[in-house]
């Protein structure tokens, strides 16, 4: 008895793709040569969920707005919340906004899925899939494919993916195929290690078929930085930039705001300053990072205790 349906795609291991694309082995698809997002420059962000990727996309962007560029954030969680502190609401999805249309998308206007945010920032909620159905690679694939249609991302220098928590599937992988460059937000523990050393893996799988590097690491909510610095020393890391867990960055979500638009601190100044030079350093290009992933167990013995 075939227990996985008569339209499983794992059926028949003789039905693979050719070797050396994208997916070859999986239910992947690989990427549209028309989805090309031209050239801004695309950035994902990833990292374990609830770790601070959208406060980072969104100060990131911000950042980049500072510096004259034209910002594009595009969040790809359906819980839509990546550029509330741009946007100061939780603004329509593009599931929504197709949902309103009958998934006509040639019946959509700009202003029904792009909304403007602080100091000019373009914000883009891709949403997601009813729970338990569909894929968020498919919706990654429409949100892209209607930026393009309406000519938003040629006018863009800059475009930032903040993606789903960890990297489990080939959907909230996608991102990848569009970035240059990814971005991995870790705190100084366990979970976050070990995630962003899955997230490594996934990138360096893309890599094989897309430009897509890891770009670097971001320390977030963490005082300390000496775990992260060793796993990076050990797998071909860099932190390329550290934020600690400061009452002024909580407060910031609690205002809907950057903090770029908190009132003026020291401390603040410091944050600010760190987010400018990280998105200049981005801006000016690094050299991309070729990272060997650890094993599940052997980052489980690197990072453990007697």
């Amino acid at each position: 008895m075939n227990i996985l349906g008569p339209n499983s795609h794992f059926k028949d291991k003789s039905r693979k793709l050719p070797d050396g694309l994208d997916g070859e082995g999986s239910v992947q698809v690989k990427l549209d040569p028309e989805m090309d997002i031209g050239n801004a420059k695309v950035f994902a962000v990833y990292g374990k969920g609830g770790i601070g990727k959208s406060t980072t996309s969104s100060n990131l962007s911000a950042a980049f707005s500072k510096l004259g560029k034209r910002v594009l954030q595009i969040g790809c969680d359906p819980k839509h919340d990546s550029t509330f502190t741009l946007t100061k609401r939780l603004v329509p999805t593009v599931i929504d906004a197709l949902e309103g249309v009958n998934f006509h998308s040639e019946e959509l206007r700009t202003e029904d899925f792009v909304y403007e945010g602080y100091n000019g920032v373009m914000c883009v909620e891709a949403g997601g899939p009813p729970a338990g159905t569909g894929c968020g690679g498919y919706v990654v694939g429409q949100t892209v494919k209607l930026l393009k249609e309406h000519h938003l991302l040629e006018d863009s220098d800059v475009v930032i993916f903040d993606v789903l928590g960890d990297v489990v599937c080939g959907g909230f992988a996608s991102p990848l195929q569009h970035a240059e460059k990814a971005l991995i937000v870790t705190a100084n523990d366990f979970d976050s290690i070990f995630a962003m050393n899955r997230i490594v893996a996934a990138i360096g799988a893309k890599s094989k078929n897309y430009e897509v590097r890891v770009g670097g690491v971001i320390a977030n909510r963490s005082k300390d930085t000496d775990e992260i610095d060793r796993f990076n020393k050990s797998v071909g890391l860099e932190r390329v930039a550290h934020f600690p867990d400061l009452d002024v960055i909580r407060r910031s979500r609690l205002k809907k705001s950057t903090l770029f638009e908190m009132e003026d601190s020291p401390e603040l100044t410091a944050v600010q300053n760190e987010y400018l030079q990280l998105a200049q350093n981005l801006w000016d290009g690094r050299d991309p990072m070729s990272p060997t992933p650890m094993k599940d167990r052997e980052i489980f013995d690197f990072l453990g205790f007697d």
